[in-house]
């Protein structure tokens, strides 16, 4: 599956989601597994491939920086929901993010999140098992080893650890520093809890 093919997954499931009553997130990730519960197993595991490389490529203390500011904390499954759901967001998010993290506080969402203080604005865990629902519902077998053996086989074992470069580490709870390199997000998110 090629990089716009993926997009195309993500961007349909987001157009079905979109007339979906109840949590946007969740509308979201239940249409990304009936998209991909319609094709076949070798493209849900070709989905899955695509997939781990977003998520690894934003696998960086920068955008835990910013995962941290707008969930008041992220731990590293919380960091894993983060990054799915920014996937979800649809290519140009994902893009515009990757390039410069703190364009988050352009997001709707985000600004919602801070209007309202909540804490779960762009976090979608379900979005991270989509492919192996997806591939449940193909294979009939309740038991997902299925999908992850399939996949090991398909492109080697799947692995969410840190990658060797994450970028420059810094202090999420040095407030001062987040502000200076989250200018907007800080805005939102610090100012906010101080008030």
């Amino acid at each position: 599956m090629n990089i716009d093919d993926f997009w195309t997954v993500i961007e349909t499931a987001r157009t079905d989601a979109a007339s979906a009553s109840g949590d946007p997130g969740q509308a979201f990730a239940s249409a990304l597994v009936e998209r991909l519960a319609a094709t076949s197993k070798q493209t849900i595991l070709e989905y899955q491939q695509r997939f781990d490389q977003l998520h690894g490529a934003i696998y960086r203390w920068d955008m835990w920086a910013a995962g941290y500011l707008i969930g008041g904390g992220c731990s590293d499954d919380a960091f894993m929901d983060f990054r799915a759901g920014l996937i979800a967001q649809g290519r140009q998010w994902y893009e515009r993010a990757a390039t410069a993290p703190d364009v988050l506080a352009q997001h709707p969402d985000v600004i919602a999140a801070a209007a309202e203080g909540s804490d779960e604005a762009l976090f979608n865990e379900t979005v991270n098992y989509a492919a192996s629902y997806a591939y449940e519902r193909i294979h009939g077998d309740e038991d997902d080893c299925t999908f992850y053996d399939d996949y090991d086989q398909f492109c080697g074992p799947r692995t969410d650890q840190a990658p060797a470069d994450m970028g420059e580490s810094f202090d999420f709870d040095d407030a001062s520093e987040m502000q200076s390199r989250f200018p907007g997000l800080a805005r939102l998110f610090l100012e906010h809890s101080e008030a």
